[in-house]
Formats: C-alpha cells, sequence, structure tokens
C-alpha cells in the first residue's frame, strides 16, 4: 500500500493527466487515528468500499494551504490552516458538481463546485496554529476568504461555511 505522500504524489498527478487518469488513481490509505471527514458519493479514489475516511494526518497529507482572513464569527483577522476544499475533490477523482455538507449537529449545506474554483475555499483545521476543537467550530471549517472578496460577505456563504464538519457527498 502506498504512504500518505506517494498517495498525493500519485493522487495529484493522475487527476491533472484528465478522466483516462483518474481511473488508476491509487487507493486511498486508511486513517490510523479518529475519523473526522467521511465522504461519499462520485468518488474514484475510496479506502473503506466506496467511501473516504480521513484523520486529520491523512487529510492534511493532500497538502496544507493557509488562508488569512476575518469572518463574520470572529473578531479580527485570523490565519487559518488546512486543505483547499477543491484539492480535496480532485483527489479523490470526482467530476462532483456540488458537495453536500452535513455538520456533526445535522446542519447541512450544498456548496457549488463553482465556489471552489472561482474561490480558495478551504476546509481548515486549525485557526491561529490550533486545532480547531469542536467548541471552536471544528474539527474541520469551511472557511470562504472573506477579506479577500468582499463580494462574499453576503448571507449565501456565511450559510455555505459550515463548521464542525463531518461528512461530504460528492455530486454530479
Amino acid at each position: 500500500m502506498l504512504d500518505r505522500r506517494e498517495f498525493l504524489l500519485a493522487a495529484l498527478g493522475s487527476v491533472a493527466g484528465g478522466t483516462a487518469a483518474a481511473a488508476a488513481l491509487p487507493a486511498l490509505p486508511a486513517p490510523t487515528g479518529e475519523v473526522i471527514l467521511t465522504v461519499t458519493g462520485d468518488l474514484a479514489v475510496s479506502n473503506d468500499a466506496g467511501v473516504a475516511r480521513f484523520d486529520r494526518a491523512l487529510l492534511d497529507s493532500l497538502g496544507h494551504a493557509e488562508l488569512v482572513t476575518a469572518t463574520p464569527w470572529t473578531d479580527g483577522v485570523s490565519r487559518f490552516g488546512g486543505v483547499p476544499a477543491l484539492r480535496l475533490v480532485e483527489a479523490l477523482g470526482s467530476r462532483a458538481a456540488r458537495l453536500e455538507a452535513r455538520a456533526l449537529n445535522d446542519y447541512a449545506v450544498s456548496i457549488p463546485r463553482e465556489d471552489l474554483e472561482a474561490y480558495p475555499v478551504l476546509l481548515a483545521t486549525s485557526r491561529d496554529g490550533q486545532p480547531l476543537a469542536i467548541r471552536e467550530r471544528g474539527p474541520i471549517w469551511v472557511i470562504y476568504p472573506w477579506s479577500q472578496y468582499p463580494e462574499l460577505d453576503q448571507r449565501l456563504y456565511r450559510q455555505r461555511s459550515i463548521w464542525q464538519l463531518s461528512a461530504l457527498r460528492l455530486v454530479v
């Protein structure tokens, strides 16, 4: 089985190569820690019978990014760390047009792929260098770049910024 680094390199290379290459994506390594995200739906890559389960380390292995932005729910500007949402979708070889997101409290919202292509939407797992705990909107919080794109400061995008994210269903 591939280790996490080998998986990331193979997945990103295959996704860049197009649909034929997506069929050759490697199997996703199994999580070794607590699962914080379960992804179902249109997946070419999984680690549990058509389901992709991620612990924090496996999610981070897709490639860490940072986003410095203010949010409607926090004071001042924060530095969020995590994985770009589009990178996750591409690493799973998905053609999804939308992501149906569900939180630990069953709040659900649909996020169109267009958002991920137009903006660096982040699946944040940390804020200011500290892991996001459940009481701090974690373990995963969908963060839009409000400071960089003022047009995002509207109800629609605030609703899509789901916190305590636990599941995604990728829908074509």
